[in-house]
């Protein structure tokens, strides 16, 4: 990924009682990550951010990513879809709703095949996330398991695209813990950082 050096370089410092500086926001840092991309790039990282909104997720939408060229956006939303149908499932058996509910289906009214759902490899481990007592502490647990998995999708990933839609991801996450709970998105804010700037443990970055 060209100028990847920068944007690790770029990354705000962590101190105790880190905050975004004035002017700072997930969006502002996405912005300057998207200001170098070429518009192919771009396109994917529109794509994932797509992803994040709840109202895009359709049929068409998992269709698409999950027919993609792009290793990450295709495993990623492979892995999201699952998590998703999951969830909608946990709550349909609390809340002693009819099975089925509010899970969307990998086909059409007519049984044709839209996407290939795959395996769901995680399932035990969102099983035991989603028993998590604490409506806080279950949403914690469930995006540990975002996490991980664009740790999984990166892990020899340096100077590429799929590099930077990890960061993206995972800084999702982050905006949205400092929203819910602010010291836990300061933690892994300093936990990303960590983790990007260790990847390049012996590179000098000016």
């Amino acid at each position: 990924m060209n100028n990847y050096e920068y944007i690790v370089a770029s990354l705000p410092d962590i101190a105790a009682g880190w905050k975004y500086s004035e002017g700072q926001s997930a969006d502002t840092i996405l912005e300057e990550i998207r200001r170098d991309l070429s518009g192919t790039d771009d396109a994917l990282v529109r794509q994932l951010l797509d992803g994040f909104k709840d109202e895009a997720l359709t049929q068409q939408f998992y269709t698409e990513a999950l027919s993609s060229k792009n290793r990450f956006i295709r495993e990623y939303f492979r892995f999201d879809y699952h998590l998703r149908c999951a969830k909608a499932a946990f709550i349909n058996n609390a809340l002693d709703r009819p099975d089925g509910t509010d899970i969307m289906s990998a086909e059409d009214e007519d049984e044709n095949i839209l996407f290939d759902a795959g395996e769901f490899e995680e399932q035990a481990e969102v099983a035991t996330a989603l028993a998590t007592e604490g409506l806080l502490e279950r949403e914690k647990a469930l995006d540990d398991l975002y996490w991980a998995k664009v740790q999984d999708l990166t892990t020899f990933d340096y100077f590429d695209i799929e590099a930077i839609l990890g960061f993206i991801a995972r800084l999702h996450i982050i905006d949205r813990w400092l929203k819910l709970d602010e010291q836990t998105g300061r933690e892994m804010f300093k936990r990303l950082v960590d983790e990007v700037r260790g990847t390049f443990a012996g590179v000098t970055i000016e």
